[in-house]
């Protein structure tokens, strides 16, 4: 089929390229031509989410939408998030912010850089452009020793908003949650499977819902696999920053303690493990074997590759914007935590323990 010029394209852009072909647009939507040609015509008889993919595959070719089918926004949702320096962060964002937009709304990001605004700060910015809802991603309700009235006052005020990693009973409404314990657990029993007993777990404070939960899930492991007391379970944990700074002063330590293997309460921390052992003149995996938790986007292309424990990103995302939406048409759904599982991704950072590992190996 031949090429067809679509109303709203600027002249400027018909003169530097061609104009978009249909076929190009039906393959970029994964539809029909047909189908892409009763979108752009307005006509009915196409489903909602067929529609947006067909506008979607407009936008990513770098048209202007035609003028009767412009965007019009259902409503500006907040999406606020720690930082974007850990890639499981922006990786999360940018489901979130698709299916927001799938569903018509505007998503604003908000980002707490050190020295810039605070979480409660952004959610005021938030409240005075008058979103529609919020969504908190490891925010503060997931540190224990924060002030939970903040989000009472959220409930109050009748601002809808759901929670993403860092369940809070005296929060009341919906949180989605990867399941740390059970990461921590399958993690452990892989090494334990490799023939690794002397396991090490570097993890964030204990204030943090999150860490809590995988140091349970650590202890819990080492007791059913290795039948360790809890109480030595915890001497071979190390609480760190989520960063790769921290992960590797935590794997500094956990060598020191004779460990041949490690988990990691992030990819970042486990970067920062690996270059620990090899500051030690040690190699990864063939003297110490290191597992990560997130699998960020570029963790496959990593030197090693890393093992890693992969949090369900798009099913989480997906769930926490429909648990949200359902509360802001005023039909919200239970009020609790919904857990979701998590994968163990087998790459090169793990394998099986040497015998020749001693203790009074230099460095170690």
């Amino acid at each position: 089929m031949g090429g067809v010029t679509l109303p709203g394209v600027r002249e400027d852009a018909r003169v530097s390229r061609a104009a978009p072909r249909l076929a190009d647009i039906a393959v970029q939507a994964g539809v029909s031509e047909a189908t892409a040609s009763r979108v752009l015509n307005g006509r009915a008889g196409v489903a909602a989410a067929t529609r947006h993919r067909v506008l979607a595959a407009l936008d990513v070719l770098g048209y202007e939408r035609p003028v009767r089918l412009k965007r019009r926004s259902a409503g500006l949702v907040g999406l606020v998030i720690p930082e974007l320096t850990n890639p499981i962060f922006p990786a999360f964002a940018q489901v979130i912010e698709q299916v927001l937009a799938g569903h018509g709304y505007t998503p604003m990001l908000c980002t707490q850089m050190p020295g810039g605004a605070t979480e409660d700060e952004l959610v005021g910015h938030l409240e005075a452009r008058g979103v529609s809802g919020i969504v908190f991603m490891s925010g503060l309700h997931a540190d224990m020793s924060a002030d939970p009235t903040r989000y009472r006052e959220l409930v109050r005020r009748g601002t809808p908003f759901v929670l993403i990693n860092g369940f809070n009973e005296q929060i009341p409404v919906s949180c989605v949650s990867s399941d740390d314990r059970s990461a921590v657990r399958m993690a452990v029993r892989h090494l334990v499977d490799l023939g690794h007993e002397r396991i090490g777990l570097a993890v964030g404070p204990t204030r943090y819902v999150p860490s809590r939960r995988k140091a349970e899930g650590f202890a819990a492991a080492k007791g059913e696999l290795l039948g360790l007391a809890p109480e030595e379970a915890e001497l071979l944990v190390e609480r760190t920053l989520f960063t790769v700074e921290g992960g590797q002063a935590a794997a500094a330590a956990l060598l020191d303690r004779g460990c041949t293997a490690m988990v990691c309460g992030s990819d970042m921390m486990a970067l920062g493990a690996v270059r620990a052992v090899r500051e030690r003149g040690l190699s990864v995996p063939g003297d110490v074997s290191v597992v990560g938790f997130d699998d960020s986007p570029l963790i496959p292309f990593t030197d090693p590759p890393l093992t890693t424990v992969r949090q369900p990103v798009q099913a989480m995302a997906t769930a926490a914007v429909g648990a949200l939406l359902e509360e802001i048409d005023g039909n919200p759904v239970q009020r609790t935590e919904f857990v979701f599982q998590p994968e163990l991704v087998v790459r090169g950072s793990t394998a099986a323990r040497s015998r020749s590992d001693r203790p009074d190996r230099p460095g170690a």
